[in-house]
């Protein structure tokens, strides 16, 4: 059973993807996937300085992510350009991780995909389930201390919004309330999912 995890930014996704996995779901993170393949001899390196010049680097010839989000988060275009360069890489990984944790653990192994742009990308195709985390917009504004305010705005906007996510989920979490409320509602989807 494959559970793809989407949300907005800041929503909490990774931290319930986390959760998740110590009730022994394997997890899969694509953002760690697209902060690997931006690295230097990666599959999308080069594709992205042709794209967007040598202004998005840092030291050591290095992509600087600040630089490059600062570049595309203020122009759906650029947006546009770099997920057509950085999906497909990203949607390939996420299968062959797919293919190494069934290999090693089962065919029935479960596997929990934390995938922020899921329902944005094929990566919907390769999920049994999708779960979308709710949560205020004021919530993620408090708690996101990764991003400066504004910047997180800028996201919020390019992203899918959530009332159109929440119209693909088999299971909503609420993340407006403490980790206890968020505990009950993972171990309630979880026993739905063992009924199945």
């Amino acid at each position: 059973m494959i559970i793809g995890i989407t949300g907005s930014i800041g929503s909490g996704k990774t931290t319930i993807a986390r959760i998740f996995s110590r009730y022994h779901f394997k997890r899969i993170d694509a953002d760690e996937i697209g902060h690997r393949i931006i690295k230097k001899n990666s599959g999308a390196y080069k594709k992205i300085i042709k794209e967007f010049g040598n202004g998005i680097l840092g030291k050591n010839k290095d992509i600087d992510r600040n630089r490059l989000g600062n570049f595309v988060f203020n122009d759906g275009g650029r947006l546009k350009r770099l997920n057509s360069i950085t999906h497909p890489i990203i949607i390939s990984a996420i299968r062959n991780q797919i293919k190494k944790i069934q290999k090693k653990c089962g065919k029935k192994t479960k596997i929990i995909v934390d995938a922020p742009l899921l329902l944005e990308t094929e990566t919907r195709n390769i999920v049994d389930k999708i779960i979308v985390v709710k949560c205020d917009k004021s919530n993620i504004l408090k708690r996101g201390n990764k991003y400066p305010k504004d910047k997180i705005e800028r996201i919020l906007k390019l992203q899918m919004p959530i009332k159109e996510k929440l119209r693909h989920a088999d299971f909503v979490i609420d993340n407006n309330k403490g980790l206890g409320h968020l505990e009950m509602q993972i171990k309630k989807i979880i026993k739905g999912l063992d009924k199945k």
